[in-house]
Order: structure tokens, then sequence, then C-alpha cells
């Protein structure tokens, strides 16, 4: 899959416009508030940043956002941020954190391309900004044994994606066009049958062998490998370098012109969180499992964590070269169509925090705010 040079998409790009915002059964836009988490604690004498009483952090409950599950557990935000209150959303998808960005009640989060394409989009360029990249990696193809045993076998089954438009979905139907099968993209219907399934009910479709095999980001991909499923192929052989964006961090734009230096803040906690990411892997994998089980409950098994955090690299580049091509690849299938996305990187509080720290600085590839 041969990457496309940013220059030519900078006014071919598009959004998922024709997909329905989900309606989740969840408090407050499909999230679960988290006000008062384990690292949560404000240093005696600090002041508020901004002059603000909090500010509010959207992520979803999987590893492939661990920069947000590990700066929630150790605190890194909460103390960047002084004395203004760090309080948190969980979200079960991205439509509906674009939602709570949009009526204020988030301002800053952490969120896969597709949606934060579409939410850039359907608001006309007007509502969000990618701040900064948070993960690449971390998406398998994995496929029943007893029925898969080569990248040829898949046509003729049945292979899960999330959802219709997501960014799994399109890189899944790329790569079918690429082997010269063809699939409606709409209905799924074709040489390989796509089957959107909820990441949440994936394994259990895979164990009622009602899919044969599935397209997923991980922990999902490690929890069907855990059901007997094996992995066929990693996305990220697909790419150069072997990286493209499957986490970045979004904000308001209002949130961003009425209040930069609490935007400021969290890049700084962000880019801390991965430094420490990258230099404790183990004690950071633990860390964001013990985030994982403080929002839902339950703790991720030895046997789907450790695979699944392997296959994900933290960054804070938000390696605006691949959201590029992830979105040529959706025009190509028919799924998009084609505004410009002109605007949509603001990476100028990101490169300053990098700077300051005497990293180099990141690129937005051409459609940066100006």
């Amino acid at each position: 899959m041969p990457a496309i040079r940013s220059t030519a998409l900078r006014r071919g790009l598009a959004a998922l416009t024709a997909l329905p915002l989900l309606t989740l059964a969840a408090c407050g836009y499909g999230s679960n508030a988290k006000d008062d988490p384990a690292g949560q604690k404000i240093a005696a004498g600090a002041r508020k940043t901004d002059g603000l009483d909090s500010v509010k952090i959207g992520y979803f409950g999987n590893i492939t956002h661990a920069t947000a599950l590990v700066g929630v557990q150790k605190g890194f935000f909460q103390k960047a941020l002084g004395a203004t209150r760090a309080k948190y959303q969980v979200f079960n998808a991205g439509p509906s954190e674009i939602e709570a960005l949009n009526s204020g009640s988030l301002d800053i989060g952490w969120i896969g391309p597709s949606p934060a394409i579409n939410g850039y989009t359907k608001s006309d360029g007007k509502n969000l900004r990618i701040i900064g990249g948070s993960a690449s990696g971390g998406v398998k193809l994995v496929v029943n044994p007893a029925k898969i045993k080569s990248l040829k076998d898949v046509k003729g089954r049945k292979i899960a994606t999330p959802q219709l438009g997501n960014t799994q979905d399109v890189a899944f139907l790329n790569w079918i066009a690429e082997q010269g099968w063809k699939v409606d993209a709409q209905s799924g219907k074709g040489d390989v049958s796509v089957v959107r399934t909820d990441n949440k009910v994936t394994p259990d479709a895979y164990k009622s062998g009602s899919i044969d095999g599935a397209w997923v980001p991980e922990p999902t991909a490690s929890k069907l490998v855990a059901e007997g499923a094996k992995v066929l192929l990693d996305e990220s052989t697909l790419w150069p370098d072997r990286k493209f964006v499957i986490t970045n961090v979004i904000v308001s734009q209002k949130f961003l012109e009425a209040h930069p230096k609490a935007v400021e803040a969290v890049l700084k906690a962000s880019v801390e969180t991965n430094q420490w990411i990258n230099a404790h892997p183990d004690q950071a994998k633990a860390a964001a499992n013990a985030q994982l089980a403080a929002d839902s409950g339950k703790a991720l098994p030895a046997e789907v964590l450790d695979p699944a955090w392997k296959s994900i690299r933290i960054t804070d580049d938000p390696l605006a070269a691949t959201l590029n091509t992830e979105a040529a690849h959706a025009v190509k299938a028919g799924l998009l169509q084609q505004p410009r996305l002109d605007g949509i990187y603001d990476l100028s509080l990101l490169n300053k925090v990098l700077k300051a720290q005497g990293r180099p600085t990141v690129s937005d590839a051409g459609l940066g705010a100006r």
C-alpha cells in the first residue's frame, strides 16, 4: 500500500459525511465521567491554569489510547494543570466524542483519525483541530486458522470490521481492492463479506462462527487470538516505516482560542506521558491496565494485554501524511466526498513544547491552520 504524498491530497481529502452519529446507551454523549481518578492530586500552592476551574478531557477505554490512560492514572495531566481540575470522560465511540466536543461538554480528547476527519468536515472546518499525536499501529487481520490458512483464503470469507467507514473498515476495503477483489463498500457484499460488528461483540461473533476473522484494533485483535484465532496480517507492515496514525489529540477550536495556556499544559503532559511510557514500558502497561480496570471494572488478562501492548507505538507525531493516505483510500472506496481538510492541524503548541525540550518538531503535511 504505497504512501500518497500530502501535496497531492491537500485539496482532495474527505470525510465520512454519510455516516450517522451513533446513539449510545450511556451517560452524557456515550461517556462515563471520571472526575476523581487515582492519579488526581492537586499540589499544595498550585495555581489555576488560564483561570479555569476545570478542563474536560475525553478518551476511549482502549489500549490505543494509552497516552490518556497512563496520563490519567499517573497524574500527569493534573500536575500540568495545577489547581485547574482535570475532569475526564470515557467514550465508547468517536461520533459521541465529537458530539460532546461540539456541545462544549468536552474541551480536549484522544480520538481516531476517521471521526476527527468526519467531525472537522461536517462543521465546515469550524469545530476542532488535531493538535498532537498519540499512537501508531495496533491493527491486525486475525482469522480462524481452520478456515483461513493464507491471505488468498480470505476471499469468500466473512470478515468483521468495527463500523462502516471507520478507519479499519477503510483499510480493509483498500486491502481487498489491492488483491483485485470486488466488494460493494456500502453493503459489504462481494468477493469478501465485510461484516460491520461492534468491537465489544466481535469476540462472541467469532466464537459463534458467524464471522471467520476480523480487521480490528487492539485489544480486540488479541482477544480473538485468545479465543484461538491467529494473526494473518499486521497492518503496520503495509506502511512505510511501519507507521500509521491510530490515535490523535483533538481540541475544540473555541477552547483553543480562549485558553491556549490550558491546551499547552495538556500537550506538555501528553509529551511527558509519552516519554515516560517509552522509558518504562512495563510500568506503563500496568498503569494503562489499572486505568482500564478503574474505568470499566475489568482489567485485561495478560494473554490479551501483552501482545496488544507490544503492537502499539507511542508517538507525539500525529503522522499527518498517513492521515492523508487513509482519507485517499476512503475516497477510492467510494465512501467519502471530497471537501478540503486544509487547517485540520494546529501543531504550533505541540512544536513549542517539543522545542523547549530540545526535540525535533513534527509536520502537519501541509494541512495546518494558517
